[in-house]
C-alpha cells in the first residue's frame, strides 16, 4: 500500500475551491442553526456526513462506478432528490405564509435535523458523481483504494470543519439576529434556494 502525498496541496486547493461556494448544505445549516440552536446544527451537519461518507465508500468500493453506468438509478435518485428538497421549500413557504396571516412567532419544534441532512444528501447523485470525477484525479501514484480513501478523508474532512464553522457562526448569531424580520428572511432564501436547486436537479 502506497499513498502519494505529494497530490493533497494541489488537492486541498481543490477542496476549497469546491466546498467554501454556499450550496444546499450551507443553507440547510444556516436556517437550522439560526432557527433551532447549534445543537440542532450540529444534528443536521452528522446527517449530511453520514450521507457523503456512504456515498464516498460507494465510490472507493467500486459501486459507485457500477451505479453511475445505469442511468435510471441516477435519474431515480435525481427525482427522490428534487421531490424532497421541493417538499423543503413548500414547508417553509408554507410556514411564511402561515406566520403572515396569523402573526405565529415563527418558532422551530424539534425538526429531525438529523434527518433533513441525510435525505437532502443521500438523495442527491452528485456527490456521487462528483466524487467518481474529483477524487481519481488525484491518484497519483499512489495504491487506488488507499489513495482514494486518503482523500475522502481529507475533503470530508475540509468540508465538515467549513460547515462546523457555519454551525457555530449561525447559532452564536441567532441570539442577535434572531428576531422575526431576520428569520423570515432567512427563510425566504432558502425556500427559494431549495426551490431553484430542486429544479436544478430535473434539468
Amino acid at each position: 500500500m502506497h499513498l502519494d502525498f505529494t497530490q493533497l496541496p494541489t488537492f486541498l486547493i481543490a477542496c476549497a475551491v469546491v466546498v467554501l461556494p454556499p450550496g444546499v448544505d450551507a443553507f440547510l445549516l444556516l436556517r437550522t442553526s439560526m432557527r433551532a440552536g447549534t445543537r440542532a446544527g450540529l444534528w443536521a451537519l452528522a446527517g449530511i456526513h453520514t450521507a457523503a461518507a456512504v456515498q464516498v465508500l460507494l465510490v472507493i468500493s467500486g459501486l459507485g462506478v457500477v451505479i453511475a453506468k445505469y442511468p435510471p438509478v441516477l435519474t431515480g435518485l435525481r427525482w427522490i432528490g428534487a421531490a424532497y428538497l421541493l417538499y423543503l421549500a413548500v414547508t417553509i413557504a408554507r410556514g411564511l405564509i402561515r406566520r403572515a396571516s396569523v402573526g405565529d412567532s415563527g418558532e422551530v419544534a424539534s425538526v429531525r435535523p438529523f434527518r433533513q441532512g441525510f435525505l437532502t444528501n443521500i438523495t442527491n447523485p452528485k456527490m456521487l458523481l462528483f466524487s467518481l470525477a474529483f477524487l481519481p484525479q488525484f491518484i497519483g501514484t499512489g495504491t487506488p483504494t488507499a489513495q482514494l480513501g486518503m482523500l475522502a478523508v481529507v475533503f470530508l474532512a475540509a468540508a465538515a470543519l467549513w460547515e462546523l464553522f457555519i454551525v457555530l457562526a449561525a447559532g452564536r448569531m441567532a441570539t442577535r439576529l434572531g428576531r422575526p424580520s431576520v428569520t423570515t428572511a432567512l427563510d425566504a432564501v432558502c425556500a427559494a434556494v431549495f426551490f431553484t436547486m430542486s429544479v436544478g436537479l430535473v434539468v
